[in-house]
């Protein structure tokens, strides 16, 4: 869109050539996008960066991340409504059925600037009680609108838990662990929610063009996070590592 409407600019300027470059840079990317396994290739780095960690048989606390509900569907329907990112659902009551004595702590409020929606704590809580798991298990964060508040906003809940799992999609691991380290909380990465195959060398992907632009969208969304957290001071490495 943003070079289609330079393209314009051009075109009203009547600067030919340069109209010209714009629209076939578009078309290009376009095809790029949807026709690669472009997103793949960009969002593996992410993926890969951290393994599921060796968990002790003490831990207790399972720290779940937001960003996986409808919460204007949720709220209208009455149920909980999971988009791509459903398994962080799945994966954390398996570990509340693995590690009985856990504490679950969802941190996920409203990114959306409308009445009619519920947070997205509110889905979780639903839908954890559905799934069996008792509600006195369950603490509850439903301020927070994007990752740096997750981590602020559950900073002073999670100081005295000795061993935190932290569950949250694959691509999203990096940047959650470098804003838990920064307000001096330290997590164990248990990944969930893989858009790639981690092996991938570039080539064409003809089979599921919708899925490889939404792909590519979410990878282009977390490195720009990344870059404008490291520049912000928020986190103090642009993408974080594993530490011994």
């Amino acid at each position: 869109m943003i070079l289609l409407v330079a393209a314009m600019i051009g075109t009203f300027f009547r600067k030919r050539r340069m109209a010209i470059s714009f629209i076939a840079s578009a078309i290009v990317f376009t095809l790029l996008a949807g026709f690669s396994n472009f997103g793949a290739v960009l969002i593996a780095p992410l993926e890969n960066r951290f393994e599921r960690a060796v968990l002790p048989g003490g831990l207790d606390t399972i720290l779940v991340l937001g960003g996986s509900t409808y919460g204007r569907i949720s709220a209208a329907r009455g149920v909980t409504e999971l988009n791509s990112a459903g398994d962080r659902f799945v994966e954390a009551v398996t570990l509340a059925q693995r590690f009985p004595q856990a504490q679950i702590v969802f941190s996920g409020g409203s990114g959306l600037i409308v009445a009619e929606t519920e947070t997205e704590a509110e889905s979780a809580e639903r839908l954890f009680v559905q799934l069996g798991i008792d509600r006195s298990r369950l603490t509850l964060e439903g301020e927070s609108r994007n990752t740096a508040e997750n981590a602020a906003f559950t900073a002073d809940q999670l100081k005295n838990s000795r061993s935190i799992a932290l569950v949250t999609s694959a691509f999203h691991m990096p940047r959650s662990i470098g804003l838990f380290r920064a307000e001096g909380i330290e997590v164990l990465a248990w990944p969930t929610d893989y858009r790639s195959p981690g092996n991938e060398s570039f080539g064409l992907d003809l089979a599921n063009p919708l899925l490889n632009l939404e792909v590519l969208t979410v990878a282009m969304r977390e490195w720009i996070g990344l870059v404008a957290y490291k520049v912000t001071g928020r986190i103090g490495d642009m993408l974080p590592a594993p530490r011994q």
